[in-house]
């Protein structure tokens, strides 16, 4: 989008929280000098965030994810570096802390930076590349200009993964890796680097982290053994002696002692190498595991001598004796120490981050998010509070007001490719790429049922019926099947086979008569479900993404790849309007209002756009994610907007409130009256969820008026397995105190008809039918 685009009658959202942190990245979670304000990477941006008021600035120059990020010691600069494609180069980009802006960059790597680092006088940047690169980068970060460069690994080293720099001489750093460990000077006036490699003997290990002690005398290795190597550097007093007295060697080759008895030439390792390493001070060492482990250790003298001479041999000795111990339950990949080293900030690999105090060890949980892409975000029904994400591996919930997970329901080695909430708030229907249909407890998470083999090459879509017995979903293979669900009985209606390509979305009509789908071999089809046919078929030259219906149900709102927003006509599929949603992305993701007034989309430029539907115009626009959105929904309150992206961050938007005002006085018709949306019972809200409806509520509700679209609940005809057509169970006719007892979250059994409440019967927490 245009600078004079954006400078016209378009507004800014505001952003009011972001659930997002990338724990992937080594060394990747830093804390600001002036211990305000932490900077970690997110997706293709640079996040600056202050701690207290958790508000978030973002850096952007990037074009693809960042792997490396460093902060320097004064905090003036900022250094991150990204991954590339191969055979492209990859950016390393130096930020002014202050104003925000770009210093100076270069591309002289290749395919991926694997690190950097910042001289403790902020006069030099050392960089190293990644396994396709091999090369060290040294750069004058007052100059703005390359002073050398040289490759980092020879002979039978292997590639070098991390970089530290000197506490007191500017141009001497250190460099480690696969049986790789050097010791490294500038000389900036011949422009040359000149390295030493520590003689570690015959001891061979992969190094992934490295600190030194403040007078450059003592490094500390931690491997993917998961020991400890000490190495003396022999510097000379002087700092300004750069060149060392002596060739760095190796000490020793520690681990912990171990608390129980262990056979002879055993010791006690780190599971999964050690991750992270941070020498404090007063002379410990906190270690971070691979398995989550985070200890407080120090150094002992070993004892020689005695019977230990017969004993067989090993490299690692027992000296480390563990002070205090915790366990973050993934592996350790940042430590940051706050308030003068009294309270400790670990980062994960699964993008969590946990304070933990140092006095007690205890350990709480701050920031949790999604480690993978967000495919798709549902909201309860009439309810603002929470709302749920689907990702890879789980399902979780989450609180829009504190922005923290409320609940996680683990599935290991699938996706959720869909997600929605019953309309009554008591289960949670999810779609995977394993071709099962699940159902879940929004409480507890407790598998409520499962549809095994819904469809043979993954559901990929999901859509329920007002009354929630009617599922509709869609799969990879093309197909679109209508279920029969209760919380006892999972059965096939149909099967709609006329999609060549995946089915990219579904969604159903209020009346629950009709459905629409997208698909991504250039088609949207709209569905009569009472008839079980094709009603309309729309074509299009793009790979259809989404698709939504107007409130009303007289339009259909399509978004594709050719960046195109679509407005069909639902009663003869014909195209009303075709507006440029965008253009440099396809268009994956939209939502309109309740009214009608406005909807949201999103795409591959990773802009949210909010626009007027009857205009056709975008009014405001979101600029903060640093990948391409995938899902968009507003809250049903309409005061929120939520976005995800492929990096796994959530983006909570304030809604403008200009249009959330003019969409509470406007009233489009054919729409339910807000006075009757805003009727609640404790049914509709899932905290009340195990509760049961008690008498005296019943009697109070018979004041409400019928809100059912249709005068009749439609029949839909399903095939058993003898091929004979079977009529679903037919309810009575949709009076006051039904239709409003459905509206209210629970539909209870007509004592003259049996297989009415057999097929309207619902879950509570407990798992009983009412």
């Amino acid at each position: 989008m245009s600078d004079e685009e954006l400078e016209g009658d378009i507004g800014t959202l505001e952003i009011k929280g972001i659930i997002g942190f990338d724990g992937t990245t080594v060394k990747g979670f830093i804390v600001h000098p002036d211990e305000k304000h932490v900077v970690y990477p997110l997706g293709n941006k640079v996040t600056i965030q202050d701690w207290t008021t958790k508000a978030q600035v973002f850096l952007s120059g990037h074009t693809n994810t960042i792997s490396a990020i460093d902060v320097s010691r004064s905090g003036k600069y900022i250094a991150s570096g990204q991954i590339n494609h191969i055979g492209f180069k990859a950016r390393v980009i130096i930020w002014d802390f202050a104003s925000h802006t770009i210093v100076s960059q270069h591309e002289l790597h290749k395919v991926r930076v694997e690190a950097v680092a910042f001289s403790n006088n902020d006069n030099y940047l050392f960089s190293i590349g990644g396994r396709d690169c091999g090369s060290l980068v040294v750069w004058d970060v007052t100059q703005g200009q390359v002073i050398c460069g040289s490759a980092v690994a020879h002979g039978i080293q292997g590639e070098a993964t991390t970089i530290l720099s000197m506490n007191r001489r500017g141009p001497c750093f250190m460099t480690a890796g696969d049986n790789h460990l050097a010791v490294w000077t500038v000389d900036k006036e011949a422009r040359k680097v000149h390295s030493l490699d520590v003689s570690t003997g015959k001891i061979k290990r992969t190094i992934l982290c490295m600190d030194v002690n403040e007078r450059d005398e003592v490094c500390y290795c931690g491997t993917a053994t998961g020991d400890v190597l000490k190495i003396r550097l022999n510097y000379h007093h002087d700092p300004d002696v750069l060149i060392p007295a002596k060739h760095p060697m190796t000490v020793g080759c520690f681990t912990r002692i171990s608390k129980k008895k262990l056979p002879e030439g055993k010791v006690d390792l780190y599971s999964l190498g050690v991750k992270s390493i941070r020498r404090l001070f007063a002379g410990p060492l906190l270690i971070g595991a691979g398995d989550g482990t985070l200890e407080l250790v120090e150094e002992i003298k070993s004892k020689g001598g005695g019977d230990k001479g017969k004993r067989v041999k090993v490299p690692s000795v027992p000296t480390l004796r563990c002070l205090k111990s915790t366990n973050v339950f993934s592996a350790v990949t940042s430590l940051q120490l706050l308030k003068n080293d009294t309270v400790i900030l670990a980062g994960t690999i699964n993008c969590e981050i946990y304070q933990i105090d140092m006095a007690t060890f205890n350990t709480e949980l701050l920031v949790t998010c999604h480690t993978s892409t967000i495919y798709d975000i549902a909201f309860p029904y009439n309810f603002s509070e929470v709302f749920a994400t689907a990702s890879k591996n789980d399902v979780r919930v989450w609180s829009i007001k504190t922005h923290q997970e409320l609940l996680r329901i683990q599935v290991p080695n699938f996706s959720a490719s869909s997600v929605v909430f019953s309309h009554d708030g008591k289960s949670i229907l999810t779609a995977w790429n394993d071709g099962i249909i699940r159902s879940f407890t929004p409480l507890t998470g407790r598998l409520i049922y499962a549809i095994l083999n819904a469809h043979n090459k993954g559901v990929s879509a999901l859509a329920i019926t007002h009354e929630g017995d009617v599922l509709v979903s869609g799969g990879c293979e093309g197909q679109v099947r209508m279920w029969s669900v209760t919380p006892y009985r999972q059965q096939l209606i149909c099967t709609l086979k006329e999609h060549k390509a995946p089915v990219s979305a579904v969604d159903i009509n209020k009346a629950g008569t009709e459905a629409v789908s997208a698909s991504t071999d250039g088609t949207c089809i709209i569905w009569d479900l009472i008839r079980q046919c094709r009603r309309h078929i729309m074509f299009g030259t793009t790979l259809f993404m989404c698709a939504r219906y107007y409130p009303t149900d007289v339009q259909v709102l399509t978004g594709g790849s050719d960046r195109k927003l679509s407005y069909w006509e639902v009663l003869d599929g014909t195209l009303v309007r075709e507006v440029e949603g965008s253009e440099s992305g396809a268009i994956n993701a939209l939502d309109i209002s309740l009214d009608g007034n406005i909807f949201v989309t999103g795409g591959n430029d990773q802009i949210v756009k909010l626009w007027n539907y009857q205009l056709g115009i975008a009014t405001h626009i979101g600029i903060g994610h640093s990948a391409v959105i995938t899902a968009t929904r507003f809250s049903p309150d309409q005061k929120y907007i939520v976005t995800t992206s492929g990096s796994g961050s959530i983006f909570i938007w304030k809604s403008p409130q200009d249009l959330v005002q003019s969409s509470k006085d406007k009233i489009v018709e054919g729409a339910e009256p807000p006075k009757e949306q805003k009727v609640e019972t404790k049914d509709e809200v899932i905290q009340d969820l195990p509760t049961a409806r008690s008498d005296h509520s019943r009697e109070g509700e018979k004041k409400c008026v019928c809100q059912c679209p249709c005068t009749k609940k439609p029949v839909y005809e399903h095939t058993d397995g003898m091929g004979d057509g079977v009529k679903s169970p037919e309810p009575k006719a949709c009076t006051k105190n039904d239709s409003s007892e459905k509206k209210n979250g629970s539909v209870n059994a007509s004592p003259k008809s049996s297989s009415s409440g057999k097929k309207n019967g619902s879950v509570t927490g407990s798992g009983r039918k009412n």
